[in-house]
């Protein structure tokens, strides 16, 4: 457990293991603690490193909206894998998390040496698809707003999180959650890294976007888990794993 002060701003995160690194990034209220179950069976073989986004688990959450958002959380990403001294890293995460993983090969290839997308998408081509969902991102920091940390829900990815501000949270559903432009979705196409696409079958509201990265991202390698929803790895975890391991291993040295 560790933590990086980023301009004023705590961010905590957690390493465990030797070997190639990985950074695994939460979705959008869960935490760190989602990939507990990844940590302990890989880490004999790899180097895990997770954290917490901006407003989320034991990561500040800052006063500032300004301080929320894609190009932030970016930053934060190359700030830890700086800390761990990890000049490039397979870059993962889950729904947001997975989001931001694709941002970061966007912005800075050159530290990405494969990617990992689970139960994602790469946002929107239409501007009225992306104008819906940034909606309902904004519904989601009202919940925050009006009822706390009681409209977390019930998912098991939350479930494993503890969280410090419903404040924070509502300015990461505004800052970090809604999206801007298209220029994730549009990178697909151009991804020269290895990539893993996994979902769990019953993860009903991103099986479209399964398909859609699998299909454009050049040469992705994809599964789905089943009898898992939106949190794979925490519904499947033997499965799940075993889809990590296998693109894992496939990768050049």
């Amino acid at each position: 457990m560790a933590t990086l002060n980023r301009h004023g701003v705590n961010l905590y995160y957690e390493v465990e293991g030797d070997g190639p690194a990985i950074l695994l990034t939460h979705g959008f209220g869960a935490s760190s603690q989602m990939w507990r179950g990844q940590m302990e069976a890989c880490s004999d073989r790899y180097r895990i490193i997770a954290w917490d986004m901006r407003g989320h688990g034991a990561t500040d959450s800052p006063d500032d909206p300004r301080d929320y958002s894609e190009p932030a959380t970016i930053a934060d990403m190359l700030a830890i894998l700086d800390a761990c001294d990890v000049g490039s890293a397979v870059i993962g995460g889950l729904s947001l998390g997975g989001y931001m993983s694709l941002a970061f090969n966007l912005a800075h290839p050159e530290r990405t040496r494969a990617l990992m997308l689970f139960d994602t998408g790469p946002g929107y081509n239409n501007p009225k698809g992306r104008e819906g969902w940034n909606q309902f991102a904004i519904r989601r920091a009202e919940a925050f707003e009006t009822k706390g940390l009681a409209s977390l829900g019930e998912s098991a990815e939350v479930k494993a999180a503890r969280h410090r501000s419903a404040e924070g949270l509502a300015k990461a559903a505004r800052g970090m959650l809604t999206q801007r432009d298209a220029s994730v979705i549009q990178s697909l196409t151009s991804i020269d890294k290895p990539t893993l696409v996994v979902t769990g079958a019953d993860d009903t509201n991103f099986l479209a976007a399964h398909g859609y990265m699998s299909e454009n991202i050049p040469g992705a390698m994809n599964f789905l888990i089943d009898d898992a929803g939106h949190a794979a790895n925490i519904d499947q975890p033997e499965a799940f794993n075993a889809a990590m391991e296998t693109f894992l291993a496939s990768l050049p040295d």
